[in-house]
């Protein structure tokens, strides 16, 4: 069964906030083995950026979720 147009947006964005979340928990553990202060700058917002992202990509996979179980539940009703 083929995602719709907001299935695929939605799709994107949570691989897009978690991805971008995990690069940015990666950058910051070899930013602490290397020595960087990441209590400043710009090094302080790549150190939040995984609690929001990963915050926000959850939310939309629970949206996804409500969205998918809507349209699956459309599909089989009007195809019976």
């Amino acid at each position: 069964m083929p995602l719709n147009r907001i299935e695929r947006i939605l799709r994107n964005m949570i691989a897009s906030a978690a991805g971008l979340s995990i690069l940015a928990i990666l950058a910051t553990i070899v930013a602490n083995l290397t020595g960087v202060n990441t209590r400043e700058g710009l090094w302080l917002t790549i150190t939040v950026l995984p609690f929001i992202g990963l915050t926000i990509a959850f939310l939309l996979m629970i949206v996804f979720a409500i969205i998918s179980i809507v349209r699956r539940r459309r599909l089989a009703r009007d195809s019976s």
